[in-house]
């Protein structure tokens, strides 16, 4: 069940052109923005059943399955950090992906808030 609706999800993603097929393997990626969460989440449940650390390199995704490694890139300074999808959001329509303190901290500067970035699922 779980791989027909990650089958869903990614033949959605390519119908409208957030996603490309490279050779046997499905590859996603993209581009947008990414926020971060960090001190008020920091301990909480997240929608995967783990506690949100705000020191892991962990992502939010509104659809991506949890688990997924995905590789995220600041377009601003081409630095790159690879996170795990464990929890559901961002909850803002123009936002692609909430990433925690660290994730955020490793690739661009949490006093900006939001970034630009290109992103690639990695598994």
């Amino acid at each position: 069940m779980k791989s027909v609706i990650t089958f869903v999800i990614l033949l959605g993603f390519i119908a409208f052109g957030g996603a490309s097929l490279n050779g046997d393997v499905t590859w996603l990626e993209g581009s947008g923005k990414a926020s971060w969460y960090g001190d008020k989440f920091h301990g909480k449940t997240t929608a995967s059943g783990a506690k949100y650390d705000m020191n892991e390199l962990t992502a939010a995704h509104k659809t991506l399955p949890f688990g997924t490694k995905v590789k995220i890139t600041n377009q601003r300074n081409g630095k790159s950090v690879v996170v795990e999808v464990n929890d559901r959001g961002p909850y803002v329509a123009s936002r692609q992906f909430d990433l925690s303190r660290a994730a955020f901290s490793e690739i661009g500067n949490i006093d900006k808030g939001i970034m630009p970035i290109e992103y690639e699922v990695i598994n």
